[in-house]
């Protein structure tokens, strides 16, 4: 998590991740999170009133910052919808990669979230699978994509990228940039679409 604006905050957001990428949400307490980040228990209320606007907090961080990833990098892409997925999935697994945890605990603590948390976590979600779905419709329309089921398609892409958190290891055989264009490829292939030379 970068700076915030607020002072410590991204301290104890960043040792809120590590607690519950640890421990999950149940088993980190506000006072391992107030240890990681070198503060008072106290003080870490003063920035969140409990355990689960912390974890939302930490998810509407990741979010945003996936969002802008994803964004910039179809902006940066051109117009043809080929050109905007690869991009759009290769920021997607760039993400995973800089911030696996992030990934697992956004795919495996949101049922902690109270209610509105939850809901604004879904919208903000469902804004970036948007992204991806406007891109297939695009190239579903010009006959980019050939695919029969363009209307799951942007699901089933961003479902395989997060599923990268679950088993992907620095030291493992594919690097950042070689795991991107792989999932790139397979993202074209499922849509039926041209496969880079």
């Amino acid at each position: 998590m970068r700076d915030t604006g607020r002072r410590n905050e991204a301290v104890i957001l960043n040792a809120a991740l590590q607690a519950f990428g640890t421990s999950g949400f149940n088993g980190a307490s506000m006072r391992d999170v107030a240890k990681g980040a070198g503060t008072s228990l106290s003080n870490l209320y003063n920035y969140f009133p409990s355990k689960s606007k912390l974890l939302a907090a930490v998810l509407r961080h990741a979010n945003e910052e996936l969002r802008t990833r994803v964004l910039r990098a179809v902006d940066e892409a051109g117009d043809d919808a080929p050109s905007r997925l690869r991009e759009a999935v290769r920021a997607h697994v760039g993400f995973v990669v800089d911030h696996q945890v992030a990934t697992l605990v956004a795919t495996n603590e949101v049922r902690y979230l109270d209610p509105a948390d939850h809901a604004e976590l879904v919208s903000h979600r469902d804004a970036t699978q948007a992204t991806f779905e406007r891109i297939v419709a695009q190239g579903a329309e010009d006959g980019s994509f050939r695919t029969p089921y363009a209307d799951d398609a942007a699901r089933a892409i961003l479902g395989a990228v997060a599923a990268i958190a679950s088993w992907y290891r620095p030291d493992g055989p594919l690097n950042r940039g070689q795991l991107a264009e792989q999932y790139a490829r397979y993202a074209l292939a499922l849509l039926e679409g041209p496969l880079p030379r």
